[in-house]
């Protein structure tokens, strides 16, 4: 029986098949943004106090709506202003509630990186990433083959952005590569959408200190950031815990607080 990520990832190539046939790869380069010179994650993790890379999407799989009516401009801007390293944004409209015009909305109003999170399997995304005005891409380990992580995350370098790959065992480890910039380890396994912090402290020795690292999913105390932080981790991708209040950004600066000097 198809996994819920194997179900997601079929969706996607579908998706993408359509979209590449309505909008070429030659009018997204045309884009008022796709020129802009991206903002470095990396460099951004590397000289914060907090690593909080705060998330902005509506709903998951595993959860089903978790803020429908959020405004994207409005909490992302918030985000911004209450101190955050980077902000995620999710683009897949199917199971997340996300589109490219959240992206694009939000680019005017925030200085600081931005990742475009989805579930990229082709190279015409990353043009689209582009186009939108991301700074950094999102490579998922357990939807690609080595050679494709390859294959996007030089491209994705050739184009002036990011590349953040994401694994969840040793195994995935093994995906990374010269053009990877930050190696994220996320805590839910996306096969099963069973999710557990100490996953990222099982992967941390095995990760080459050459990477920028990132925990992601589970997060939702002070003490666990701390701790990952320790471990060696930089950066922290939170959504659900902000999201779920009334406020994201106000969420976003109380958490954030105690771990500002």
């Amino acid at each position: 029986m198809p996994n819920i990520l194997d179900q997601i990832i079929a969706d996607k190539y579908k998706e993408v098949a359509q979209r590449s046939q309505t909008i070429s790869t030659e009018s997204l380069m045309q884009a008022p943004l796709f020129g802009r010179k991206c903002i470095s994650l990396k460099e951004s993790l590397q000289h914060s106090n907090t690593g909080i890379i705060a998330e902005f999407k509506r709903k998951s799989p595993s959860l089903g709506w978790i803020h429908e009516d959020a405004d994207v401009m409005d909490i992302t801007s918030g985000y911004s202003e209450a101190g955050a390293s980077g902000i995620s944004i999710l683009t897949d409209l199917e199971y997340f509630g996300g589109t490219a015009i959240d992206l694009m909305a939000a680019r005017k109003f925030i200085a600081c990186p931005v990742l475009r999170k989805d579930f990229v399997i082709d190279v015409y995304q990353l043009y689209e990433a582009k186009a939108m005005g991301a700074d950094v891409i999102l490579l998922i380990a357990a939807a690609l083959t080595v050679e494709k992580t390859l294959e996007l995350a030089q491209k994705a370098h050739e184009l002036g952005l990011e590349v953040l790959l994401e694994v969840h065992n040793k195994e995935e480890i093994g995906h990374a590569n010269d053009f990877v910039d930050l190696l994220g380890v996320n805590n839910r396994n996306l096969k099963t959408f069973e999710q557990n912090v100490q996953t990222s402290f099982d992967l941390v020795d095995f990760i080459p200190d050459k990477f920028v690292k990132i925990s992601e999913s589970g997060i939702s105390k002070v003490e666990t950031v701390k701790d990952l932080r320790r471990a060696g981790y930089k950066g922290f991708l939170m959504g659900e815990n902000f999201m779920k209040e009334e406020n994201p950004a106000e969420a976003l600066r109380r958490f954030i607080s105690p771990l500002t000097p």
